[in-house]
C-alpha cells in the first residue's frame, strides 16, 4: 500500500488533481504539492507512475476508481464504509450530553470505546464532533450547562391593548430562555419597571417549576443600578429577589450583544411565532393578551428542531429541569427600598405615612424596605423596626417602646418649647399648635406638623403667620398645609386689608373729617 510521508493514503480526488495540474496545467511539482496539501515527494511519485504506463489525464479521468488503481498499480484511500466505527457515533446525542455538568468529550469517547472497542480514536472522535458542530447554526453551537443560565430581556415590539373609553395602552413583552434547552417563557406586562419586572421573574420560576443558578438580564434600570462593561451592579430590589431564590446575577455587559445572544434569538422567535400571529387580533385587557400568548407559547416550545433531534420542551425535560434547584416554600413578595432620615419625632416618612423607630436614632439615615403588607427599617444590616403597612396619608404608626421615658430629658424638642415659640408669634398661632399637640394620641406625632408651621414665620413673618392661623381657626382647619396655602395665595393680606377698611368705617369722632369733607 503506497502512502505519503505523513502516513496517510492519498484520496482519489487528490490523485486526479495532481495529474491534472501536471499534465494539463503544466504546474511545477512544488506548486502542485502546495495546492493539494501533500508532500513534493508524493507528487513526484504519482507523476512517475502515470509516465511509466504512458497514461494521459483524459484517459485516466474516464476510468472508474478500481480501473485507475489497477492501471497505475497503486492503492487509493476509499470513502469510509457504513460499518466503520465512526458511523456508530450518535453526535446529536453527544452534543446534548455535553450540556450536562461535568461531561467532557474525553469521558464520552471512553464510554464509546467501551461499547465499540474497534471504533475510532480520540483525535478522530473530536474532529468528527467539530465537523458536526459546524453543521449547526450559531446559537445551537454555544455550550451551556444544563440548569445553569436563564437569559432575560424584553421584546422591542409592543402590543396595543384597547381599553374602555377608547384609551390604547402598549403592553411590554417579557422574554426568558434557558441556555441548554432554549426552553422559553414570555408574557405581557404594562411596563418594564421593577414591580412588573420582578413579578415576571416569579411567574417564570413557577412556569419552569424550579430555579436556575444564574440570571443574565439586559442592562435595563429594573435590573441594574450601575451599568458597566466590566462590573454591572444589580439594584437592591432585584438582588433581594435573587437572594430569596438563591440565584446569582451576572448582567450582560453594555454594548456586548454576544453576552445575551440566547435571549436575543428567543426574542426574535417570539416576535415571529407569537406576536406576528397576534398582529390582527384586538385585545381589551392584559389578561386576554396573555391567554393568547400562553397558547402559542405551548406550540412554540413543542415545535421540533431542524438541526437536532427533539424540541425545546423535550430538551427541557431531559436537560434543564432535572438540574434546576427546587422552588422555595414561599413566593418572593415584591419590596421597594428607600433611604430615609429619622425626624425629631423619631418617625420616618414612607408613602406619606409615618412609622416610628427608637428615639435614639433621631437624625440618622436608615434604609426602609416596604412591601404591600410590611415596613422594615434597617441601620446597616440590622433591622431596627418593623410595622404593618398602612396606606392612610398623614397618619402615624407608633410603638410605645420607641418613645423615651422622659421626652423632656431625652429629646431636644418638647410640647412646652413648641408652645413657647408659638406664643412669641401670636395667640392664634399658639391656639393652632395647642390643638395639633392634643389632637394626636402621642404629642410626638404632631412635632413634624408643628415645626413645619412655626418655621413658616421665617419664610414670611410672624404677623402674617398669626393672621393666617386666625383665618384657619375661623374655618376650623388646624393643619400645616391649610395655613401654608393661605400664606402662599396671600389670603392673609386680603383679610388684613378688608378688616382695616371695616375698622376705618366704624370709627366716628368730631375731630375726624371723613371722606365728604374733601369732595
Amino acid at each position: 500500500m503506497d502512502k505519503n510521508k505523513q502516513g496517510k493514503e492519498i484520496k482519489m480526488s487528490n490523485l486526479l488533481e495532481i495529474l491534472r495540474l501536471s499534465m494539463v496545467c503544466k504546474r511545477s511539482q512544488r506548486e502542485i504539492a502546495s495546492l493539494c496539501k501533500v508532500s513534493q515527494s508524493t507528487v513526484q511519485k504519482y507523476i512517475k507512475k502515470a509516465q511509466a504506463v504512458q497514461a494521459s489525464y483524459q484517459e485516466l479521468e474516464s476510468f472508474s476508481e478500481s480501473e485507475v488503481e489497477e492501471h497505475l498499480g497503486i492503492k487509493v484511500a476509499k470513502t469510509p464504509q457504513k460499518n466503520r466505527g465512526e458511523c456508530f457515533v450518535d453526535f446529536k446525542n453527544i452534543h446534548l450530553e455535553l450540556k450536562k455538568k461535568g461531561v467532557t468529550l474525553q469521558l464520552l469517547w471512553e464510554e464509546y470505546k467501551e461499547e465499540n472497542p474497534e471504533g475510532i480514536g480520540y483525535s478522530q472522535f473530536c474532529n468528527l464532533y467539530r465537523d458536526f458542530k459546524k453543521s449547526l447554526n450559531f446559537s445551537m453551537r454555544q455550550n451551556h450547562i444544563a440548569g445553569e443560565k436563564l437569559f432575560i430581556d424584553y421584546a422591542g415590539q409592543t402590543v396595543p391593548i384597547h381599553l374602555r373609553g377608547g384609551e390604547i395602552k402598549k403592553a411590554q413583552i417579557f422574554v426568558a430562555t434557558l441556555g441548554a434547552s432554549n426552553y422559553t417563557y414570555c408574557e405581557a406586562t404594562w411596563s418594564q419597571k421593577s414591580p412588573d419586572f420582578i413579578a415576571s421573574h416569579v411567574r417564570t420560576f413557577q412556569f419552569l417549576g424550579g430555579v436556575p443558578q444564574v440570571l443574565i438580564p439586559d442592562n435595563l434600570k429594573s435590573a441594574v443600578s450601575t451599568p458597566c462593561i466590566y462590573e454591572a451592579e444589580a439594584n437592591s430590589t432585584y438582588g433581594e429577589m435573587a437572594r430569596h431564590y438563591g440565584i446569582s446575577i451576572f448582567p450582560a455587559r453594555s454594548r456586548r450583544p454576544k453576552d445575551k445572544s440566547k435571549v436575543e434569538t428567543a426574542v426574535l422567535i417570539v416576535e415571529r411565532w407569537i406576536l406576528a400571529r397576534l398582529r390582527n387580533e384586538r385585545f381589551g385587557s392584559l389578561l386576554e393578551l396573555n391567554q393568547s400568548i400562553s397558547k402559542l407559547l405551548l406550540v412554540m416550545n413543542q415545535k421540533e428542531f431542524k438541526k437536532i433531534k427533539g424540541s425545546r420542551e423535550v430538551l427541557f425535560r431531559q436537560l434543564d429541569f432535572p438540574a434546576l434547584s427546587p422552588l422555595p416554600v414561599t413566593k418572593y413578595e415584591f419590596s421597594d427600598w428607600k433611604k430615609v432620615k429619622v425626624n425629631i419625632d423619631y418617625h420616618v416618612e414612607i408613602e406619606k405615612h409615618y412609622y416610628s423607630v427608637h428615639y435614639s436614632l433621631v437624625g440618622k439615615y436608615l434604609m426602609a424596605r416596604y412591601t404591600e403588607n410590611t415596613v422594615e427599617l434597617f441601620e446597616g444590616k440590622k433591622r431596627v423596626a418593623s410595622h404593618l403597612r398602612s396606606f392612610y396619608e398623614s397618619r402615624h404608626t407608633t410603638l410605645e417602646e420607641h418613645m423615651p421615658k422622659s421626652h423632656q430629658e431625652q429629646v431636644k424638642w418638647n410640647p412646652s418649647r413648641l408652645l413657647d415659640w408659638a406664643t412669641k408669634i401670636g395667640d392664634s398661632t399658639h391656639s393652632v399648635i395647642h390643638h395639633l399637640l392634643h389632637s394626636r394620641k402621642f404629642h410626638e406625632q404632631a412635632y413634624r406638623s408643628c415645626l413645619g408651621l412655626l418655621r413658616l414665620s421665617k419664610v414670611y413673618n410672624s404677623k402674617r403667620l398669626d393672621t393666617s392661623c386666625s383665618i384657619a381657626i375661623e374655618h376650623g382647619q388646624f393643619s400645616y398645609r391649610y395655613v401654608r396655602t393661605i400664606l402662599e395665595k396671600g389670603q392673609d393680606l386680603i383679610f388684613s386689608n378688608n378688616k382695616f377698611q371695616e375698622n376705618s368705617k366704624s370709627i366716628e369722632h368730631e375731630n375726624i373729617r371723613g371722606n365728604q369733607y374733601y369732595q
